[in-house]
């Protein structure tokens, strides 16, 4: 990077007619995060000073999920074609003298690295009036080329349809993501005409205005640079993004039996020596200690698992759930803002939500904690060492104490004291014969 100060503007006032969605495409989300913050947490670790976002259609979204964040917003209300949008960014940083780069909402994926490259030779070699970003994909279809010579510097930037049959099979591509001085950036854009098809300014015609050449780089990977205009292309860098994180997972020492089955939220902690099952999905807000397992089909938010810690297979948790050291959530289990102590166990079978759960405690097949009567929630208490029988009912507000017994099939609305045993269950009592006679009976009248 240099010592210059460093602006950003954020094209995102296209329609996304193609997404068919009422959502902004920009906030359409990866890993949980929407797209648009993803390109925006970038920025922000590169040093950016000034943010502007350029907004058209549903502007009232993005201005809603940008607030509290350090971004101007500019409007672009007719929709004149790139040059024009980021012309729009002019009010916004007037009075900002330094580098900008140009940047799209849908372009999400675009590394630090990358940023900080483009920057860079903006400010060295052959002091480019401009630098483009550049890619070759698989396929080169329909994008516009760009021809270079051996230093970078840009000959020609020519869209598909208008290229002569050489320019075509030149594989280097377009990104449309670029930087310039602040001081050029503006006084180009005025320099630019409407004058073809579509009657719009294109933000790549500064680079063919006569004077000073452009250069171009190279992103490492075109992975960066995907763009989102569908759900199948936003659905290919979810598939990307995933990719990404599963390799660093495994490469942070977390052992992954079915990788491409596992899918990660943007912000999921997880330390090394945990072992992740087939077709676990997290949601926000989980961590995982060293020493967990994560058993197969289990679906986790919002949850603090603790070292040695196990969950699953189907197992459910969701915000506020927390697992402490050694404890244990087994196949059908449910928990939500409750915590499982120290080596506590609910193996199968049971909803735990608003509760505190002690210190190797036992939970049977079928628990429930009734904690909501429709308008309010309540607390279950069940204490350090207390056994609960299965298919019990424990309506809250109700506190088991310390190594209290709760017999099967109980439902319980009053606290029981520690050490006590609690049985609320009728008489077992036995008619002696009378399943014999009464199948005899029913034989008869089906004869």
């Amino acid at each position: 990077m240099t010592d210059r100060p460093l602006a950003a503007i954020i094209l995102a006032a296209g329609q996304g007619t193609r997404m068919k969605s009422e959502t902004h495409k920009v906030l359409h989300p990866i890993a949980g995060k929407p797209m648009l913050h993803h390109l925006l947490d970038t920025v922000d670790s590169i040093g950016v000073e000034r943010t502007v976002i350029v907004v058209g259609a549903r502007r009232e979204q993005i201005e809603a999920s940008v607030e509290g964040r350090d971004v101007a917003i500019a409007v672009q209300d007719d929709q004149l074609g790139t040059g024009h949008a980021v012309a729009q960014a002019h009010d916004a940083l007037r009075g900002f003298a330094g580098d900008i780069l140009i940047l799209y909402g849908d372009v999400p994926m675009v590394s630090a690295d990358t940023m900080r490259d483009m920057i860079f030779r903006l400010n060295n070699g052959t002091d480019p009036r401009a630098v483009v970003l550049g890619f070759r994909p698989d396929d080169a279809a329909a994008y516009g080329r760009i021809i270079s010579d051996d230093q970078g510097e840009i000959e020609k930037m020519v869209e598909y349809k208008d290229a002569t049959d050489a320019e075509r099979r030149v594989d280097l591509c377009n990104s449309g993501l670029m930087a310039a001085r602040s001081t050029d950036l503006f006084i180009l854009l005025d320099q630019i005409s409407n004058d073809n098809a579509a009657g719009e300014y294109y933000l790549p015609d500064i680079v063919m205005l006569p004077g000073q050449k452009s250069a171009v780089i190279e992103v490492a990977d075109p992975a960066e640079v995907a763009g989102v205009n569908s759900r199948a292309e936003l659905a290919s860098v979810e598939n990307t993004w995933q990719t990404r994180r599963r390799a660093q997972a495994m490469a942070d020492g977390v052992s992954l039996i079915a990788p491409e089955t596992v899918w990660f939220s943007h912000d999921t902690e997880i330390s090394s020596d945990v072992v992740i099952e087939p077709n676990v999905i997290f949601g926000p807000g989980v961590s995982i200690a060293s020493g967990a397992k994560i058993f197969g089909h289990s679906h986790i938010a919002g949850a603090t698992i603790g070292p040695n810690a196990s969950v699953g297979p189907f197992a459910r948790l969701r915000p506020g759930a927390i697992l402490e050291e050694g404890a244990k959530v087994g196949n059908f289990v449910e928990m939500k803002k409750a915590t499982l102590g120290k080596g506590a166990k609910a193996s199968h079978l049971t909803y735990l939500g608003d509760a505190e759960v002690g210190e190797d405690a036992n939970i049977g097949a079928g628990t429930i904690t009734c904690n909501y009567d429709g308008y309010f929630k309540y607390k279950t208490v069940i204490g350090k060492g207390a056994f609960i029988g299965s298919n019990s009912a424990l309506v809250a507000p109700v506190t088991i104490g310390d190594g209290a017994i709760v017999g099967a099939g109980a439902t319980l609305t009053k606290d029981v004291a520690a050490g006590d045993l609690a049985l609320v269950r009728a008489q077992q009592t036995a008619k002696a014969g009378w399943a014999t006679k009464f199948r005899d009976a029913m034989l008869k009248k089906k004869r």
